[in-house]
């Protein structure tokens, strides 16, 4: 059984979630409530709970304002926002989990089950870190990713990323340090989330960082050879949009 809370400021929200979870995620049993980050410092330290479901927007304060006070964090997080795209992405970098509002059930069901997995890791203060560094950093270049793997999670600067190829449903990841990563995120999941300047998906199977690009050999798609001298066939569906990224056409 997961033991959470719910702070959020508008009463009839924290009906609607108790409602949700009490109708589809049995596994996880509501041991109080908060509508304000004064009500709610007392009661996390009182009930210690496995999981909370937190709102980001409230008065006298956001969520990141409650967290600085009660750091170091021993429970898992999902928050409840109508963020930007861009502090969203942040979020999906730090592998930490949201729920757009108004807040669907197979989204909850989704977002529980992947607490539920995190909570024996314990990666959560890193992962807060990682989301306020994200945020603070605008230029996506200057950003770190979480790569979840079996152990746990590695936080890799963007920058670092020379490609991501996929094997089976696994995704390795190569960087500049000659270092290899295997991520059990699979690479769609990649694709989605990777700041699309910066990165294009050249093949079924690879992402490549268009910053490492060496050389490009003719073909019906043609082979590209990044810095690290990998030799990356192009799809030939995706030649005419990898050409046009540096001005050929």
């Amino acid at each position: 059984m997961i033991n959470a809370l719910i702070i959020d400021d508008e009463p009839k929200n924290i009906r609607i979630l108790r409602g949700l979870l009490n109708e589809s995620c049995p596994e996880v049993r509501i041991i109080g409530e908060a509508v304000s980050a004064e009500t709610a410092i007392p009661l996390i330290a009182e009930t210690r709970p496995d999981l909370v479901f937190l709102d980001i927007e409230m008065p006298h304060g956001n969520a990141f304002d409650l967290l600085d006070k009660i750091m170091p964090i021993d429970f898992e997080i999902i928050f409840i926002t109508a963020f930007d795209a861009y502090t969203l992405k942040a979020f999906k970098y730090s592998a930490l989990d949201y729920l757009l509002k108004p807040v669907s059930i197979d989204e909850l069901k989704t977002a529980v089950q992947k607490a539920k997995e995190r909570i024996r890791f314990k990666n959560i203060n890193v992962q807060l870190q990682n989301l306020m560094f994200n945020i603070n950093k605008p230029n996506s270049n200057l950003q770190k990713i979480a790569l979840p793997n079996n152990d746990g999670l590695v936080f890799v600067q963007l920058a670092q990323i020379i490609r991501f190829e996929a094997r089976g449903g696994y995704t390795y990841v190569h960087t500049t340090e000659n270092q290899k990563y295997v991520s059990s995120r699979i690479i769609k999941e990649y694709e989605e989330i990777l700041p699309a300047e910066i990165f294009f998906r050249i093949h079924n199977s690879h992402i490549i960082n268009l910053n490492f690009v060496k050389k490009y050999h003719k073909g019906r798609g043609g082979l590209i050879e990044m810095n690290d001298n990998a030799l990356i066939e192009v799809a030939t569906r995706r030649k005419d949009e990898f050409l046009a990224r540096f001005g050929i056409k």
